[in-house]
């Protein structure tokens, strides 16, 4: 079987853009030769960072999840601008949103795809070690608590399904590998 795009993109046109996602609704001839169209999310870059303490714990942050309409529990997350650099976005996100800084970095794996059947979103996980705190300044649409807590008992929430989060278990489960636990 071909791994090359089996699809033709006749057109394409934005429909919808705010400042975190652009919606685009792209005519196509289907794999099958079909007319249709197809719907894409376009998304900041994702990334996620594990805040790593000495004694194996880890940092959490949790927050109201507006399209879930629920509370989760999540690693330190946020969004990059394209021309951002992914550790550069880690190292902001970690400040803005734990009131940490880190003096060690490590990527945990390459680029993931979070929802690639309908979003253009790639996240990047990092891991920080080193950490030393700053005072917080998270943006005006979060309100966040943070909790630090021994990372077994991340990883035991994760296959409990307390941290519902992909970004989050990818990224606890990497350094659980990482790390041999």
């Amino acid at each position: 079987m071909s791994e090359q795009n089996p699809w033709k993109t006749l057109s394409s046109k934005y429909v919808y853009e705010n400042p975190w996602i652009k919606v685009r609704e792209d005519s196509v001839i289907t794999p099958a030769g079909k007319e249709g169209i197809y719907g894409v999310v376009e998304t900041k870059k994702a990334v996620g960072v594990i805040a790593l303490t000495d004694d194996l714990e880890i940092y959490l942050v949790g927050q109201y999840r507006y399209p879930l309409d629920r509370y989760s529990w999540e690693i330190i997350e946020g969004g990059g601008e394209s021309d951002e650099e992914p550790l550069e976005t880690a190292k902001r996100e970690l400040q803005e949103e734990a009131g940490l800084l880190a003096t060690n970095w490590e990527p945990l794996g390459e680029e993931i795809h979070l929802s690639n059947c309908f979003s253009s979103e790639r996240g990047y996980l990092f891991v920080a070690r080193g950490l030393s705190s700053v005072p917080v300044s998270p943006d005006d649409t979060e309100v966040l608590q943070i909790k630090k807590l021994p990372l077994k008992e991340a990883i035991s929430m994760t296959d409990t399904g307390e941290i519902t989060d992909s970004l989050s278990i990818i990224g606890i489960y990497r350094l659980q590998k990482l790390l041999n636990l």
